[in-house]
């Protein structure tokens, strides 16, 4: 495997993705203007009850439905890939799949940690002010890290499921919105909460949410959700990737 290769590959990509336009709202603006537009709404106004605003604790979701939405940037960007002959093009390089398929795993990675610095930045304009200081901030960035890569995993599916872009498009919603009503911003209650334990942006968010409320990161049950979203971004990639080149190639 050639660093070199992977570095040029993510660079490529990084540069197609932020000059179109579409899969530029979707992936910077958009969440920015649901963080705002979820702060007007709900406002910052401390309960008296429970001394934290509805924004205060809708915001650890809005982390994971801003990065569950690079499912859909991956899913159309190897349409457009498979669609334009790249894939093909590849085969006669030096390059390999493996190569190629991580690139977009880095790169779509990173888009979706700036995704979550983009939010941070407006929610702390709005005066949402967490707990956990450096350290938290540090431990949700490796939750959103994790949950990224599942993303990009159900990227991969899809765009072996999809003939183009535009069905790409809307099949994403297939993993988009179970785990926007089941593990995000949405209250969850008993019953719920058993279906919302087999979508990773579950663990994330819970996760994100104990960190932000001033729970000790030494908490087992911080560790037990890291455990289990990192074994679903491990098997749900490793899905991807299989599937993908397999049946995702022509």
């Amino acid at each position: 495997m050639d660093l070199n290769r992977i570095y040029a590959l993510v660079n490529m990509e990084l540069k197609k993705i932020i000059r179109e336009p579409a899969y530029f709202f979707m992936m910077l603006l958009f969440p920015a203007v649901l963080s705002l537009l979820f702060g007007l709404l709900f406002g910052t106004t401390p309960s008296a009850i429970s001394g934290k605003s509805m924004f205060d604790i809708m915001a650890p979701g809005i982390f994971a439905y801003a990065c569950i939405f690079i499912t859909m940037i991956v899913a159309q960007t190897f349409c457009d890939d498979r669609e334009f002959g790249l894939l093909k093009r590849i085969t006669t390089t030096p390059t390999t799949s493996s190569e190629f398929i991580l690139s977009h795993i880095i790169s779509n990675t990173l888009l979706s940690l700036l995704q979550v610095v983009v939010v941070t930045i407006i929610i702390f304009l709005i005066g949402f002010r967490p707990e956990g200081g450096i350290i938290g901030f540090f431990f949700a960035f490796l939750f959103i890290t994790l949950l990224s890569i599942c993303s990009v995993g159900f990227g991969l599916i899809t765009a072996t499921i999809a003939k183009n872009s535009g069905s790409a498009t809307a099949l994403s919603f297939i993993f988009i919105l179970p785990q926007m009503f089941f593990g995000t911003f949405i209250p969850l209650n008993e019953t719920t909460t058993l279906i919302a334990i087999f979508f990773p942006s579950y663990y994330a968010t819970e996760s994100i949410k104990m960190i932000f409320n001033g729970s000790m990161i030494t908490n087992p049950i911080i560790w037990i959700y890291f455990l289990m979203l990192g074994l679903m971004s491990i098997g749900i990639i490793t899905i991807g990737i299989l599937l993908f080149e397999k049946y995702g190639k022509n």
